[in-house]
């Protein structure tokens, strides 16, 4: 019980400390654009009712999580394929490296000639950006698989869908999720760039149109949000990663405690 008191302390003390400086910073502030924290909180259950959140935050939720499944789907399965094969990798590694170097928001544009302005432009981008960090860390996990292991396998007739799934996957599993880390916070960036751009809804466009009528404060809620979205995104993340890498963190936890 002390531990957890003490985990939550940990946890808690620094955003406690970052709000306490935003509201003495602010309060008594004139500036337009830099409105107290204490008006920003008050308008805040005005702005966003519930019927706001299904109009805004749903749709938003909803672009991210197909835009990140989609990814991670491409990135896995690709990054596998690159990563076991040496000639493969030669091959798509310039390409890759080129790829990866054109800044996702730059696509936004061309995205927007082939598919539209409706969701599946939204998705695209977000998968766009996305599939990067997992791809490249897919590739450089399964390129540090043990060729002993790989060879002992073989051995033991362990071939195919069997060896690729409790072999390759699961050992480059810690880098995959280091990938999807990295990725689920480019997809927040993403999902409200893409919003930004002949949107109707979602927390991008709500924000664009706050600032457009001057509503700095209502502006400022919209940033909370996507703040509390991210945080909580990032709070699944990790106990997903913790249920799925139990064996690797077990693992690292008794490896420290041995002598």
């Amino acid at each position: 019980m002390k531990r957890l008191v003490l985990r939550l302390v940990f946890v808690l003390a620094l955003p406690a400390l970052l709000v306490a400086v935003w509201w003495l910073a602010s309060d008594g502030s004139t500036n337009v654009f830099w409105p107290p924290l204490r008006t920003i909180l008050q308008t805040f259950p005005d702005v966003w009712t519930a019927e706001r959140l299904r109009a805004d935050v749903l749709p938003s939720i909803w672009r991210l999580a197909a835009g990140y499944a989609l990814a991670a789907v491409l990135g896995v399965a690709i990054g596998t394929i690159i990563g076991s094969y040496r000639r493969v990798r030669a091959v798509c590694e310039p390409v890759l490296e080129f790829l990866r170097a054109v800044p996702p928001p730059v696509l936004v544009p061309v995205i927007m000639l082939f598919a539209g302005i409706g969701d599946t432009m939204k998705v695209t981008v977000i998968a766009s950006g996305c599939v990067w960090p997992i791809l490249l860390n897919t590739v450089e996990g399964v390129r540090a698989v043990d060729p002993v292991m790989l060879e002992t396998a073989r051995s033991y007739g362990i071939t195919g869908q069997s060896r690729l799934r409790n072999l390759v996957l699961r050992s480059a599993s810690p880098q995959i999720f280091a990938g999807l880390r990295q990725a689920l916070s480019i997809g927040i960036i993403l999902m409200v760039i893409s919003e930004m751009f002949a949107a109707s809804n979602g927390i991008g466009f709500t924000i664009v149109q706050f600032q457009r009528s001057f509503a700095v404060p209502d502006m400022w809620t919209g940033i909370l949000v996507l703040g509390l979205l991210g945080y909580l995104l990032s709070v699944v993340f990790q106990l997903a990663e913790r249920r799925a890498l139990a064996w690797y963190h077990g693992l690292r936890a008794s490896t420290r405690r041995s002598p």
